[in-house]
């Protein structure tokens, strides 16, 4: 016997295995299943299910995931969060991450369903969750290499995909896609220029967050050659986000939402050498935009993440053009 039960996990009964059953078996059956994202996984068996559950209501339910709008029970995170390979630690960062989403200024219905390349990824905040997950807020943070950036990325993609519903040609109807939605997590670093955005946001800075982020994209952006002033720096960026708005707008007017910049420790020290601080750069981002057509709808939806190791590159985080702002959720016991 190759399965010992099953969970409900959105629209389908979700295999528990025999701890002995076959590996190729267990991945056919997976596949067949329609509940895998194309990469081998870990095998769930009710063993592994109670770890990752340790004591919580199986059937606890925490809201409907549209398209499709499956149930959130913690059973049916839990079984997305084994087959993904995240240790117990990381189930929370997951559940929390996939309640945030839910909220209206997420926009989840269109992100999941939309054309367009937009996913999920999720920022992990406070210097001691960080540290006890074992994230990656250094050099390689949006990867490949570290085992719970990649995991927790892939476990909250799996609750999109088999709770959501959001499967190709069913509740998801992207063109092309991206190579996030098969996972995007991070962990934001820490600098003098800005406090972590969690606590910008109103939770205590040492206290463990996620904020999940609605985004079409990755953007590498140099600064000016010396990169000597904040200016420098960032008119580079602004060039980026003006052009990755302008590329997805097809012509229409969108109104302003939010923009995510990811500078590496040099840029930020750059910044602040140059006698500037969080707010003086998201002002002068926003400002130098225009006024006809901004960036972001007030310099704070101008998020300044510190985060990646050695050099000068940055990454402008391309937003969803549709519309979407970000959500923050406290991580419980992180």
């Amino acid at each position: 016997m190759i399965t010992v039960g099953a969970v409900q996990v959105g629209d389908r009964d979700a295999p528990v295995f025999d701890p002995d059953a076959d590996w190729d078996a267990a991945q056919a059956a997976l596949l067949d299943a329609a509940l895998s994202d194309g990469l081998p996984m870990v095998v769930p068996t009710a063993a592994r299910l109670a770890r990752m559950l340790a004591g919580r209501d199986p059937a606890l339910s925490f809201g409907h995931m549209p398209p499709l709008f499956g149930e959130i029970t913690a059973e049916a995170v839990a079984w997305c969060c084994v087959v993904a390979g995240c240790l117990p630690a990381e189930f929370p960062v997951v559940l929390e991450a996939a309640i945030a989403v839910l909220e209206p200024e997420f926009n989840l219905l269109g992100i999941q369903t939309t054309t367009g390349t937009p996913t999920a990824a999720a920022l992990v905040h406070g210097e001691r969750a960080i540290a006890a997950l074992g994230m990656n807020a250094a050099t390689g943070c949006l990867g490949p290499g570290n085992r719970a950036n990649a995991c927790i990325g892939r476990a909250l993609r799996l609750v999109l995909t088999n709770v959501g519903g959001a499967r190709p040609e069913i509740g998801s109807m992207a063109t092309m896609g991206q190579p996030a939605k098969y996972g995007m997590a991070f962990a934001e670093g820490a600098h003098p220029l800005a406090m972590p955005l969690h606590a910008r946001r109103g939770l205590r800075a040492e206290a463990g967050a996620v904020t999940v982020i609605g985004l079409s994209g990755t953007l590498e952006v140099l600064p000016e050659a010396g990169a000597e002033t904040p200016e420098a720096v960032l008119r580079p960026a602004l060039a980026a986000m003006r052009g990755a708005r302008e590329a997805s707008s097809g012509g229409r007017h969108r109104e302003p939402g939010e923009q995510f910049l990811l500078l590496p420790p040099e840029m930020a020290d750059a910044i602040v050498k140059g006698g500037w601080n969080l707010r003086a750069a998201q002002e002068f981002l926003l400002r130098e935009s225009g006024t006809e057509w901004p960036i972001a709808r007030a310099p704070e939806d101008i998020h300044i993440i510190i985060t990646g190791g050695a050099g000068v590159k940055m990454t402008c985080l391309v937003p969803w053009g549709g519309g979407t702002f970000c959500v923050t959720r406290r991580l419980p016991g992180l």
